[in-house]
């Protein structure tokens, strides 16, 4: 099931939120431009290689490209790449659903730096528990997963317009967002775990899935946001 639409009205434009959806689509387009071989190299540069900061931060780097960013860099980085059609739709949904009235609720200004902090702590989540995968971990998904950790705590009866596949029939009805958004962490903490099962191929070991950064992104989110006046009625508009 994936949402369409929420019941819950704005006092401001969430200038940031388009700008980040903006800028993801941009980015995106640009992507296209690329060979297949020059959009490996490009997410090898540019994307979270868990093996190479592993080997950075212990004084070994692990070069795979002749010129590559500092690591540290690529946790940023990486929030604005994404790996295909579904995977850029699927993201900028989620944003524009539930990235507006969180900027509500911080302000324009605290409201990018929170997002780029979810996702930097949703990468490193993922990082731990994967040090040393040579696969590329790129998307937006542990930023927004970190929007939505925020929105379940402050609006968590907020009616969530919700399309569930039934065959042919698609049942289009309400969902409040704590059940919404609980079922979503609550699958992605199951995954999360299933990978550390040495014998399964899910997730991004297997080049999937980062669950551990969506499931560690939502508990970021839900801990930082709060801090930065989630709940204050007085947010820099």
């Amino acid at each position: 099931m994936f949402p369409i639409d929420d019941d819950n009205p704005t006092r401001i434009t969430p200038y940031v939120t388009y700008g980040l959806i903006a800028l993801n689509v941009l980015i995106f387009i640009y992507e296209l431009t690329f060979s297949e071989t020059g959009l490996t190299n490009f997410f090898y540069q540019w994307a979270v290689v868990p093996v190479q900061f592993t080997g950075a931060i212990a004084g070994n780097p692990v070069p795979i490209l002749p010129v590559e960013p500092p690591e540290a860099l690529t946790f940023i980085t990486s929030q604005f790449l994404h790996g295909g059609f579904a995977h850029i739709a699927g993201n900028m949904l989620f944003l524009w659903i539930f990235g507006n009235n969180v900027e509500d609720q911080l302000g324009h200004v605290k409201f990018l730096l929170f997002y780029l902090a979810c996702g930097i702590l949703a990468g490193l989540t993922q990082w731990f528990f994967s040090q040393g995968s040579q696969i590329p971990s790129l998307g937006a998904s542990g930023a927004i997963a970190g929007v939505m950790g925020a929105y379940i705590i402050r609006f968590p009866n907020v009616s969530v317009k919700t399309v569930i596949p039934i065959g042919i029939f698609p049942l289009v009805t309400n969902i409040p967002a704590y059940f919404y958004l609980g079922i979503w962490f609550f699958q992605q903490a199951l995954y999360s775990f299933a990978t550390l099962a040495p014998k399964t191929n899910v997730g991004m070991a297997g080049g999937g899935v980062a669950y551990w950064a969506h499931a560690g992104g939502f508990v970021f989110g839900a801990l930082l946001a709060p801090l930065l006046g989630l709940f204050s009625q007085n947010s820099e508009a």
